[in-house]
């Protein structure tokens, strides 16, 4: 996936917001929280960080061209970053941005939820 997509894809989701902080990188938030950070690494592949659920973190984690989050797994959080497509295609890619999207999203308060219009 190159950034252009990254950032189309990221942009069509609901109530998002985009950045650009942290020394260049594209971050998109839902309800002022980060969902998804697109930035270049060291060998200058695009790398595109997304949250996970707990199982997807342990799945993922150790796969060829996965690896947790630089700063954000370190921390203890379930973030990973995909840096090639050996284990996830963009097609797959994509599925795990909205999960992580949906994740963050029902970690708002339910006031902001609500106004968002992601519940009832």
């Amino acid at each position: 996936m190159i950034l252009d997509e990254y950032n189309k894809f990221c942009r069509a989701q609901a109530h998002t917001t985009h950045v650009i902080q942290w020394g260049g990188a594209h971050v998109w938030k839902i309800g002022g929280k980060v969902f998804a950070i697109a930035g270049w690494d060291e060998g200058g592949e695009l790398g595109i960080v997304f949250k996970t659920s707990e199982l997807s973190f342990e799945i993922l984690k150790d796969q060829p061209g996965c690896r947790p989050a630089p700063y954000l797994a370190a921390r203890g959080m379930k973030w990973i970053q995909r840096i090639g497509p050996e284990t996830l295609s963009d097609g797959d890619l994509r599925d795990y941005l909205v999960k992580s999207y949906k994740l963050v999203g029902t970690g708002l308060t339910k006031k902001l939820q609500r106004e968002l219009g992601l519940i009832d």
